[in-house]
């Protein structure tokens, strides 16, 4: 039986576990290793967490809900699809500042971990986006604001993964702020690099 910590102890103990899990690959991770980095016993940590899948649950689970709450803000926004597609770029790039090793975790491990019961969330998750963004897309393109010769498909995967790589990269507190980075991806995503003539 696990007793509550203190929420900053919590999050400290999460914090640590996700970097381990992101560095190592969940099944490379014992639970003595993530109390190691966290400076405890291995057996000190059950008093935080029964187990180390609960410990992943709460780091993909915290990181869904916010992104889930950034995204379904700029999607209720009423914004034309340009618009969305920038402030669904921006709000990535803010949750890979928050979450760096969540996305990491997330980027590595979702595909086995969706076929568990526990992490059928996942799944539902990964649709859930994929029909937020083609659907924005294709709005675009029906709006005339996007290009008609455009695969959605393929611009979708082109945009979700030029993005989502940052986490491999990106460090909190480094010489671009999220916005920045954003605002830079967007401009080449969206105006292409060469000089217009």
């Amino acid at each position: 039986m696990t007793a509550p910590a203190s929420p900053e102890r919590r999050s400290e103990l999460l914090n640590t576990a996700a970097e381990v899990f992101a560095a190592q690959g969940y099944n490379a991770t014992t639970v003595r290793r993530i109390a190691d980095e966290a400076g405890m016993l291995a057996g000190s940590l059950y008093y935080h967490f029964d187990s180390k899948e609960s410990m992943l649950d709460e780091i993909l689970s915290t990181f869904l809900t916010e992104l889930w709450d950034g995204y379904d803000t700029v999607l209720a926004a009423g914004l034309g699809p340009r618009e969305t597609i920038e402030a669904l770029v921006t709000e990535s790039f803010r949750e890979i500042d928050r979450h760096r090793a969540a996305v990491a975790i997330y980027q590595k491990e979702a595909r086995h971990l969706a076929d568990q019961p526990r992490f059928g969330y996942l799944a539902d998750s990964q649709q859930k986006f994929e029909k937020a963004w083609l659907g924005t897309l294709e709005r675009g393109v029906a709006d005339g604001v996007f290009r008609a010769d455009l695969d959605i498909r393929l611009t979708y995967r082109f945009v979700r993964d030029t993005v989502w790589v940052a986490a491999s990269w990106y460090r909190p507190g480094g010489l671009h702020s999220p916005e920045e980075i954003a605002r830079q991806y967007l401009s080449m995503v969206l105006d292409g690099i060469a000089v217009r003539v």
